[in-house]
């Protein structure tokens, strides 16, 4: 690559001499190349040698890349130079420097699961009830510390658990430093202590590196940049580059802000804005475009290409989320037959949930897929556990459903008891719930209260339909309780839903509505002498799709993936779906200061991984928790200029499907309907007629609006947005509101 090469702009950034820069690189404009050919034309004009250049990035991926596209540009070799990510470069100082960190030499790195195992060890010798002061919790506490730039000493606290979760924070602090290790925050903030306490190695590593360049810098947190700063000496040249229009990482610490900071401390005006995609077509960039221009506080750029207009942005309204599922499915059978491969198609969704009816469409026509970045709906730990609690229920002395979850949730049976069992089962022949009777003790008797625990579900949802008992199973088990309790909890809630859902429409295809799941059903086109129970079919059908319907290495396969996953990434036909109100903005988002502008950047990222085609799909309703939720259009499409858009279906009088009484916006969040006769009369139950964006008030709930209504009689439910709980559903016979006006 020689600089000949490039457009003004990246000849610019490139051949930079002195003084700092901010490099504002929209998607698609070359700034992978923009970075690694500035390396190469440093060290080639002899403005740098390769070891007074660190090059940061946020991958391990990332990292490699640079070296190879650098080493392919230069006869030298690039294993030598610091090139690599924060962590890594900071673990590498660290090493070199160890004795003035105040780290043994031999210090070893304690990955996520590790510091989770050593606070347990801790909470144990030291007497702390985990109950009241569960160890993911002092986790969370002392990482988010730590990429604060706090030791245990300066955490500020106000609240009783506060001060116990800062007394667990230098307990585990003084417990690492005996034992030499280090967790990941640690790296950084070590990393960070060691040029601040240290002025010879602060001017040794300043007077080092003359040329700094970082990749990604939206993504960086304020530990990151003051270390970066430190680095940063008399005469140093930080180059950064980034794009704060797609920040979308702010609930890994990431701050935006970071990029509107460098250009006062450092860039001083000196912006240079690469805006030339090379990737997309003219319509879905100036679609991109017009939708991120509503954010506010942006450095701002306007990406353009001179490879066409290209084709319009498809949009398309189902019916139903499995009508969605059907349409892409046979969108990507239409591109296939014209030459596309699948590999270059890829369905993009905003919660990973979403996957399951996407995932079931494609494995029920044989079209290969690869989940990227993830698992497969059936294969994700929630959902694993969820269907071996199904599984005891259907068969208590199957093992290795058994082994999966008689500890989880955590209930006191250890290691030394699972191996006292499995010893009992051997030698008497038997399943491990049928030898939990010859374990005596402790162990025997907690053993004893799970196998009661499972027979007693048994007897409960034998006699419930099939997504009832799917429900019940994981409120009974603790399932849904733990995952709440959890930090990173909500993504894996959402999968537990979606698998009721998944239950819900297995009775609606296998006809098994209104039945018990525990009965045996006879029908005349089972050839099965013994047929199975419905809970017994539906686990049969879980397996199978978690088969090896997935693609192999190196098949041809349609790429499914978050909009997360994505970033980084370019498909020639992207499907963005379920662009609808609450799911795309996520419902989350209205209530966090910048949320709703964090979800526009991640749209913005998702309609630019697309070339040449981009779909945009949503469903008017979806089904959530066995049940169907009728949805508004996400404001994102409202935000996209019609003269972009080619709409497949026609576009709906709204008072169609949707009251009108729900198409305005409330308060920044949204609201959903039933269909327009549920809406338009209302559901009278106990003398009160409910309506849709009625405000209600609830004797534990408090004040709250009506989102959607279903059901009628003694099945009539309604969703309701609390001011202080959220969004519940309730059943309006047992609910006791009362109306109120507002």
């Amino acid at each position: 690559m020689t600089v000949e090469q490039l457009n003004d702009p990246q000849r610019r950034a490139v051949t930079l001499t002195e003084g700092h820069a901010l490099v504002l690189a929209g998607a698609g404009s070359g700034k992978t190349k923009v970075l690694t050919t500035r390396i190469a034309w440093l060290i080639q004009n002899r403005l740098a040698s390769p070891l007074s250049i660190l090059a940061v990035t946020f991958t391990n991926k990332a990292s490699k890349e640079m070296q190879s596209r650098v080493g392919a540009m230069l006869p030298i070799d690039t294993r030598g130079m610091w090139i690599g990510t924060f962590h890594g470069l900071c673990h590498r100082m660290l090493r070199a420097h160890s004795r003035d960190a105040g780290l043994p030499q031999t210090f070893q790195i304690l990955d996520t699961t590790d510091q989770l195992a050593l606070i347990k060890r801790l909470l144990k010798a030291n007497g702390i009830d985990e109950d009241k002061y569960p160890a993911r919790d002092a986790q969370r506490f002392i990482n988010r510390c730590k990429e604060e730039g706090l030791r245990a000493p300066a955490v500020q606290v106000d609240d009783p658990f506060s001060r116990r979760m800062r007394d667990i924070y230098e307990l585990y602090e003084a417990q690492c430093q005996r034992e030499g290790v280090v967790d990941f925050p640690e790296l950084l903030l070590r990393a960070l202590e060691l040029l601040q306490n240290h002025e010879p190695v602060r001017t040794h590593y300043q007077q080092r590196f003359r040329h700094i360049l970082v990749d990604e810098f939206q993504d960086t947190n304020p530990l990151q940049y003051a270390w970066l700063q430190l680095l940063a000496g008399d005469g140093t040249c930080l180059f950064a580059v980034g794009d704060d229009d797609q920040s979308i990482y702010a609930f890994r610490g990431a701050n935006v802000g970071n990029m509107a900071d460098f250009e006062r401390d450092y860039a001083r005006g000196n912006v240079i804005r690469l805006e030339q995609n090379y990737r997309s077509h003219g319509h879905i960039l100036d679609a991109a475009n017009a939708l991120i221009a509503n954010n506010t506080g942006r450095l701002g750029k306007t990406l353009w290409t001179d490879a066409g207009q290209g084709e319009l942005v498809r949009l398309c309204e189902q019916p139903s989320d499995h009508a969605e599922a059907q349409w892409v499915l046979d969108e990507i059978r239409a591109l296939h037959d014209d030459g596309l491969s699948r590999q270059d198609m890829a369905i993009l969704y905003r919660s990973n949930a979403q996957s399951r009816v996407l995932e079931h469409a494609l494995f029920s026509a044989g079209v290969p897929y690869r989940v990227y970045g993830g698992l497969r709906f059936f294969e994700r730990q929630e959902i694993k556990h969820a269907l071996a609690y199904l599984r005891l229920v259907s068969r208590i002395d199957e093992d290795s459903a058994f082994l999966r979850v008689v500890n989880f949730p955590a209930r006191g049976i250890g290691a030394r008891s699972i191996e006292t069992l499995t010893d009992q089962a051997n030698a008497y022949q038997t399943s491990l719930a049928q030898a939990v009777a010859r374990v005596s003790g402790k162990a025997g008797s907690s053993l004893a209260q799970f196998v009661s625990m499972i027979q007693t579900l048994r007897d409960q949802v034998l006699t419930l339909s099939l997504s009832e008992a799917v429900e019940q199973v994981i409120d009974t088990s603790g399932l849904r309780e733990h995952y709440r309790s959890q930090r990173d909890g909500a993504e894996r809630l959402e999968n537990l839903d979606e698998l009721v859902n998944a239950a819900k429409v297995f009775e609606l295809e296998e006809d098994l509505a209104g039945l018990p799941c525990g009965e045996r059903r006879v029908r005349a086109q089972d050839e099965l002498s013994d047929p199975m129970t419905g809970l017994e079919a539906f686990l049969s059908h879980a397996a199978l799709e978690s088969g090896d319907t997935q693609a192999q290495a190196g098949q041809d396969a349609v790429q499914l993936m978050t909009i997360h996953a994505a970033k980084g990434l370019e498909f020639d036909a992207v499907f963005l779906t379920g662009v609808e109100d609450g799911l795309f903005p996520h419902e989350n988002s209205m209530y966090e200061p910048g949320g709703l502008e964090e979800e526009r950047r991640l749209m913005y990222v998702a309609m630019t991984r697309a070339k040449k085609r981009l779909y945009v799909s949503l469903s008017q309703s979806r089904m959530l928790h066995g049940q169907t939720r009728y949805c508004l259009p996400s404001r994102f499409i409202e935000e996209i200029p019609e003269d972009h858009v080619k709409r497949l279906s026609a576009k709906p009088a709204i008072d169609d499907w949707i009251g009108s009484a729900v198409a305005t916006r409330m308060g920044g969040g949204y609201r959903a309907s039933s269909p327009k006769s549920a809406v338009a009369s209302g559901i009278e139950v106990g003398g009160q007629t409910f309506r849709v964006g009625q405000g209600v008030r609830h004797p534990r709930f408090g004040e709250g609006t009506i989102l959607g209504l279903s059901g009628l009689g003694l099945d009539a439910q309604a969703q309701i947005h609390f001011l202080d709980v959220g969004t519940k559903t309730l059943a309006l016979g047992v609910a006791k509101l009362e109306i109120i006006a507002r």
